[in-house]
């Protein structure tokens, strides 16, 4: 029918269908109803338009709509070595940072990825592995953060491991998916002056080192 719609009433381009149903049995809210809620994009991820009413603290009802970018939730760990004092960080091209004035696009960031399926601990080890070479042991998880709450629906998992210069094996990504990643290693020491100098400019990562600050250096 001329009416359906890609991910609501036919499989949009990854099969989906139903995607128009997220949000609207959300109940925690009792000032928040839920009106519509639209896939506006044929995407590998999903952008919804969601209209809803809201009350307010003095008690009126507006209707107000949001677009919210749904790619999933996330994990992140920061991967030091307490004998040498180091991090082990990635270094590869974001393309979002370079059109949006980065210099080179080339970010130097903690490991990261989509759970895509998995627990926020067995992603977060299968990214380590891909992207650095790094078998992880213990985790420590740290917290759980909304990294983007104004249209971006992603939960990322931090967490923080040691790991051994002599044990990685591997990573640079997967080439497949086109990825090219450099390992680098930053000096305890250095690592909060490379945010104040712009070398480190990744949000998450930046989290992470100050989490290290209070926690590890010293």
């Amino acid at each position: 029918m001329s009416d359906e719609r890609p991910g609501h009433d036919r499989p949009d381009s990854r099969g989906r269908t139903g995607l128009h149903e997220t949000g609207r049995d959300l109940s925690g809210n009792p000032d928040v109803r839920i009106r519509e809620v639209e896939v506006t994009s044929d995407g590998w991820h999903v952008l919804r338009r969601t209209t809803y009413d809201y009350r307010g603290r003095h008690g009126e009802w507006t209707t107000q709509a949001r677009e919210t970018y749904d790619r999933g939730n996330g994990a992140t760990v920061l991967l030091y070595d307490p004998v040498g004092r180091t991090l082990l960080l990635s270094r590869q091209f974001r393309f979002p940072a370079y059109v949006n004035g980065h210099p080179d696009g080339m970010l130097i960031e903690s490991a990261a990825g989509l759970l895509d399926g998995d627990s926020p601990e067995e992603a977060i080890r299968r990214e380590a592995a891909e992207e650095l070479g790094v078998r992880i042991g213990e985790l420590t998880h740290l917290f759980d953060l909304y990294m983007s709450p104004g249209s971006v629906t992603e939960r990322v998992h931090f967490y923080a491991a040691r790991y051994t210069p002599a044990e990685i094996a591997g990573g640079g990504g997967v080439e497949e998916e086109g990825e090219e990643i450099e390992a680098v290693v930053v000096p305890y020491e250095e690592a909060l002056g490379m945010v104040s100098d712009g070398r480190i400019a990744d949000g998450k990562t930046v989290i992470l080192l100050q989490w290290a600050a209070l926690n590890l250096y010293g």
